[in-house]
C-alpha cells in the first residue's frame, strides 16, 4: 500500500479459531498491518495469542464502558460497540494515522459496477484501501464504508444499484483516523445509533455504494454477537436507534414474506435543518 501510515483493525471476541476475515483480507492482496483486537474479559484471550502473536491488542472494556452512553444500565457488555470506541485510542498508541474497522466475520469483497449487475470479486484490496483512503483524506466525513451484500437485493432494479452516489450511512465496516475522533453510542445497533444522531449535527458518514463486503450468516457460529442476538432477538437492537434519535428513526414492518420488526430512518429529518428567515423571531 501507499499508505504506510494505516492498519486494519479485526474486532473479534470468542472465536479465535473462525476469524474469517483475517485470511480473507490477505487472500485478496491487502499486504499491510493487521490487528486482532480482543478484550480482557474475553476467555479465550489466550488462544488469540497462541493464533496472532503480536498482532493481538487487549484492551479493558469497563474502563471503555465508562467513556460513552451504553443507553441502558443491563451491565451486559456482550457487543461489540467496545471495540469500537477503543479502537480510537489504539491507533493513537501505535501511532496509527488512519484505521479500517472490520467485523471477525467477513467472506468476500467484492465490486458492484452497475453496468455489470454479478459483482465481480476485488482481487488487490491494497489497491480498494489505497483509494478510499485518499477519498476519505479528501473529504471532511467522520468515516466512510462500503456496502453491505444485503443492499443490493431486487438487482439491477435496487435503488442502490441505480445509483452510484454516496449514501449517507456507515455500517459494518469503518474508515476512521485519530484526528476526528468521534464515540459510537448505544451498546446494540451502534452503527445506526451513530450515524443517525452524528449526522442530525452535522456530522457526515459515507458509503461507498461500487464497493461491498459480504458477512458469513449471522448468528449461526458462536463468538462475536450471536449470544446477545439469540438472548435479546434482534428486533430489540432497533429501539436503541429510536433512543438516540427519535426524530429520525421508527420502528417498522420490513419484509416481503417472513415480516420483521426492524428500524426505518427518515434521513430527510437526519440532518441538521437551516430555518427559513420568515420563521425566525
Amino acid at each position: 500500500m501507499k499508505n504506510n501510515n494505516f492498519a486494519v483493525f479485526i474486532l473479534t471476541h470468542g472465536r479465535p479459531d473462525n476469524v474469517k476475515t483475517y485470511n480473507v483480507i490477505r487472500n485478496r492482496g491487502y499486504t499491510g498491518k493487521i490487528y486482532i483486537i480482543i478484550d480482557n474479559e474475553d476467555p479465550s484471550a489466550k488462544r488469540y495469542y497462541e493464533k496472532f502473536g503480536d498482532e493481538v491488542i487487549m484492551f479493558n472494556k469497563k474502563e471503555i464502558a465508562e467513556t460513552f452512553d451504553e443507553a441502558d444500565n443491563f451491565n451486559d457488555k456482550r457487543a461489540i460497540v467496545y471495540a469500537r470506541n477503543a479502537s480510537f485510542d489504539i491507533a493513537k498508541k501505535l501511532n496509527i494515522k488512519y484505521f479500517l474497522q472490520l467485523d471477525d466475520d467477513y467472506i468476500a469483497f467484492h465490486y458492484r459496477l452497475y453496468a455489470i449487475h454479478k459483482p465481480e470479486q476485488i482481487k488487490n484490496l491494497d489497491n480498494i484501501f489505497d483509494m478510499m483512503l485518499d477519498f476519505y483524506k479528501s473529504i471532511p466525513a467522520k468515516s466512510i464504508a462500503m456496502a453491505q451484500g444485503g443492499d443490493f437485493i431486487g438487482g439491477s432494479e435496487n435503488t442502490l444499484a441505480k445509483n452510484p452516489k454516496v449514501k449517507r450511512k456507515c455500517m459494518n465496516s469503518f474508515f476512521c483516523s485519530t484526528e476526528r475522533p468521534f464515540k459510537f453510542v448505544g451498546r446494540i445497533n451502534e452503527d445506526v445509533n451513530t450515524y443517525t444522531q452524528k449526522a442530525s449535527i452535522g456530522n457526515l458518514f459515507f458509503t461507498i455504494p461500487i464497493l461491498s463486503l459480504t458477512q458469513a450468516s449471522t448468528q449461526s457460529s458462536e463468538g462475536g454477537m450471536t449470544e446477545i442476538y439469540l438472548d435479546k432477538g434482534t428486533y430489540i437492537k432497533s429501539f436503541y436507534s429510536v433512543i438516540f434519535s427519535p426524530s429520525s428513526v421508527k420502528i417498522a414492518l420490513m419484509g416481503d414474506t417472513n415480516m420483521r420488526l426492524h428500524h426505518r430512518v427518515k434521513w430527510a429529518s437526519a440532518v441538521p435543518l437551516i430555518l427559513n428567515e420568515k420563521h425566525k423571531k
